[in-house]
């Protein structure tokens, strides 16, 4: 099997639209989480998000395209041309037959689902004349992004969408890592992308009695681990990757931040939108992962945990590391305490903290827990309120969605 290494990222997201912006605002350990500015919120149960700021599609798209993408494939091609640049690619210079063997695999929950709920509206609002935008369903499927990144590089290698809930990007990330090892292609871009931060997406989560309804102090409302947190906070955004033949970013002088050695995916099997309680395809996907690697529980120096600050997955996540990892004191943390929940793209953009977290050797913490769970197994090693500068060596990144879809991806220092 081929090795693969990252290469390139990119980022946009409610901390910064940049991979070294995101970044330094992780490390300082800052809440992305304010008002919702996206729709009237003041009939919701909800009033606040994790939005992206200050995102610029015009230095990424003639106007004239803009009106041809949903928001979600808008911050795909962003990040994606970030990552693409960052990695020192120019698809321009190489060769049709060199692309065949470059693909995209990009994630999303949700796709369009802005430009469907405002095309519906629009129709239920006139006499039941149809009149949709010609863009309507290209902008709301959700395997779109993949294509119009395909198109816009000309990358003629395997390009789709992977929907796996929240552990959708993930998901991606995993098939983009075994179709490199499997010598179906030598370059991937891989990743996810969410917009989801709507009226029907909102609503429909404070239904399920999965959001936060701390509106009096969003900024501290995403609290993993903690016995006072209410539900996660919605946050929206991309984040993209280049996996890259070890071989092949060698030959060229890429720089190399971090080697992708072991993946896990598994299904809890247990109920709609609930975790196992007993973390099962989280223990699974864990021990999938190191298993491939070929490395023990002591190996790992942090595992970035889905930790939604959801009463129930919280919990069950931190039983399933409990049953796999025992008395090794693996460092712990829920950076959706500072980004919120991403949804389809949180593995995405968790990918990027696990790659430089092993590149830079700190561990981020987790924010605004102030009283751990009483439910918590003991011994686990939480990381909370500060960064950890040690080194790492080997990183766990955990994500689970709807449905019982689990996937843990697992990143090592690079070492040739």
């Amino acid at each position: 099997m081929k090795r693969v290494v990252i290469t390139g990222l990119g980022a946009i997201t409610p901390l910064g639209n940049s991979v070294n912006e995101f970044w330094e605002n992780i490390i300082a350990g800052k809440s992305a989480a304010g008002p919702i500015t996206k729709f009237d919120s003041s009939k919701f149960k909800t009033h606040f998000a994790c939005e992206v700021k200050d995102f610029n599609i015009e230095a990424y798209l003639d106007k004239k395209e803009i009106k041809k993408y949903d928001l979600f494939t808008q911050y795909a091609i962003a990040a994606s041309d970030q990552a693409i640049k960052d990695s020192g690619l120019d698809f321009t210079t190489m060769d049709e037959t060199e692309r065949y063997k470059v693909g995209v695999i990009w994630a999303t929950g949700n796709g369009g689902i802005s430009t469907f709920e405002s095309q519906l509206k629009e129709f239920n609002a006139g006499d039941g004349t149809p009149r949709f935008s010609p863009y309507f369903i290209p902008k709301m499927i959700v395997d779109i992004a993949a294509g119009v990144i395909s198109i816009r590089h000309q990358l003629h290698g395997p390009n789709y969408c992977t929907v796996s809930a929240c552990a959708s990007s993930n998901t991606a990330i995993i098939n983009a890592f075994d179709t490199i090892r499997l010598g179906k292609a030598t370059i991937m871009i891989a990743g996810g992308s969410e917009a989801a931060i709507t009226e029907g997406s909102v609503g429909g989560f404070n239904s399920a009695q999965a959001l936060s309804k701390n509106n009096e102090n969003p900024l501290q409302a995403s609290r993993p681990f903690d016995k006072d947190r209410d539900g996660f906070v919605m946050g929206e955004g991309a984040g993209a990757l280049i996996l890259e033949d070890l071989e092949h970013a060698l030959k060229r002088g890429a720089t190399i931040y971090a080697e992708l050695v072991g993946s896990g995916m598994a299904a809890d099997a247990y109920h709609l939108t609930g975790t196992h309680p007993e973390g099962l395809g989280a223990v699974l996907g864990m021990r999938y992962a190191m298993e491939e690697a070929g490395i023990e529980a002591s190996d790992v120096s942090y595992i970035n945990a889905h930790a939604t600050s959801t009463g129930i997955g919280d919990i069950s996540e931190l039983v399933g590391i409990k049953n796999v990892f025992g008395d090794v004191p693996v460092a712990i943390t829920g950076t959706k305490s500072m980004t919120g929940h991403l949804l389809g793209a949180a593995g995405a953009i968790e990918s990027i903290i696990s790659v430089l977290s092993v590149k830079n050797d700190v561990i981020p913490a987790t924010i605004n827990t102030q009283n751990l769970d009483e439910e918590i197994p003991e011994g686990l090693n939480i990381v909370l309120g500060k960064p950890i500068y040690q080194i790492v060596n080997y990183v766990l990144n955990n994500t689970f969605g709807f449905g019982g879809h689990t996937a843990t991806s697992l990143f090592k220092k690079y070492k040739p």
